[in-house]
């Protein structure tokens, strides 16, 4: 279903495309470059022309409780301020910084009791996010607080009801499952005793209705969003690594997803390996094998991105595929790990959907 004429026009003249960020059944998103009264800037689009015919009531109905949800969280500081909004898509600024899954804030108390301000503040408003278990809509911003993004679950309530007590607890729950994941000795006592108890909806939910949508969306819609990378990431990507390894070249490997605008979402593996040729060899070896498909792009390099306890980093690989380029530094550790990405980032494979952010060409100063 195309863009209505006024949307159109609108994005034709403020809005240059950017870097796919996400496309599923609900939406498209995407981040680019919005123009205002003074000048570009950094923002994220969010649109329903791409759609399909079926999933189109519930993409409308998740589209405008987030324009709702933005609309009365404006210049709260907590999320993406509100751009634009038509009557298909919506524009809101880009927030400089990283998702939780990717971000890992270990042991970082600052960022902790920066997302329970961002919180109060959200609740204060008479808004619950409602989808808070998710890592992917926390946000660790370049300054090290906490944003919060995603609102196409959030409820607005004019009074404090009880429903309302009740989705702002959870959202309050739903922040400390991840404290006690990244900060688990910071906990008080009282923290312990509200991840403990869940709310009686969350326990309807998790016995009755949460089976119900998963049945929908994972059965009817095949949506599955495990760190945004759908079912490929989860069911083809341990497959296709496991025959990655089964060569005797190839030391390691690691399979991370990215949004791709031909087939929603697309495989990236990196393969750590000395051997020239070999990504040639494996492609061959990959899709003589049949299903499942060979991953769109596979990049042979001296050595995987590492932590200290020699766990692979995918969430720098994640970045690198995604060509979200200019959000890397702040997860670099060292001057050798610097120079040894620069490597990797002058011969990625994913360029058709690149876009030259003002800060990419610093994003690894020396």
């Amino acid at each position: 279903m195309p863009l209505p004429k006024q949307d159109a026009a609108f994005l034709s003249t403020n809005w240059t495309e950017g870097v796919l960020l996400k496309r599923d059944v609900f939406s498209t998103v995407e981040r680019g470059r919005f123009r205002t009264t003074s000048g570009e800037a950094d923002a994220v689009l969010r649109r329903l022309d791409q759609v399909p015919w079926w999933s189109h009531l519930v993409a409308r109905h998740l589209f405008e409780r987030e324009r709702k949800a933005l609309t009365l969280a404006r210049d709260l500081g907590v999320g993406p301020r509100l751009l634009w909004s038509g009557r298909s898509a919506l524009l809101r600024d880009f927030i400089d910084g990283v998702a939780l899954h990717l971000a890992r804030p270990h042991g970082d108390l600052s960022y902790f009791r920066s997302a329970k301000a961002a919180l109060r503040k959200l609740h204060r408003a008479g808004i619950c996010h409602n989808d808070l278990a998710k890592e992917q809509n926390w946000l660790r911003g370049s300054d090290g607080n906490a944003y919060l993004t995603d609102f196409q679950l959030a409820a607005c309530f004019k009074r404090r009801s009880r429903l309302f007590r009740i989705a702002a607890y959870e959202d309050l729950r739903h922040l400390l499952k991840h404290k006690r994941t990244y900060a688990p000795d910071a906990l008080t006592p009282r923290e312990r005793r509200v991840l403990e108890r869940k709310s009686v909806i969350a326990r309807i939910w998790l016995m009755t209705g949460k089976k119900v949508y998963q049945a929908i969306t994972r059965g009817l819609f095949s949506f599955t969003d495990r760190e945004g990378g759908g079912r490929r990431l989860v069911n083809d990507a341990p497959v296709l690594v496991a025959r990655i390894r089964e060569n005797p070249a190839v030391r390691d490997a690691a399979i991370v997803a990215f949004a791709d605008r031909r087939s929603g979402v697309g495989l990236y593996a990196f393969v750590e390996a000395d051997l020239p040729g070999l990504e040639a060899r494996l492609r061959s070896a990959l899709a003589a094998a049949g299903e499942p498909k060979p991953p769109e792009h596979i990049q042979v390099v001296a050595r995987l991105p590492r932590g200290a306890a020699g766990k692979v980093r995918t969430e720098i690989l994640q970045l690198i595929a995604m060509n979200q380029i200019d959000l890397i530094e702040p997860l670099i550790t060292s001057p050798a790990d610097r120079e040894f990405l620069r490597g990797i980032l002058e011969s990625r494979k994913n360029l058709r959907d690149r876009f030259n952010f003002e800060s990419t060409d610093r994003a690894l100063p020396t």
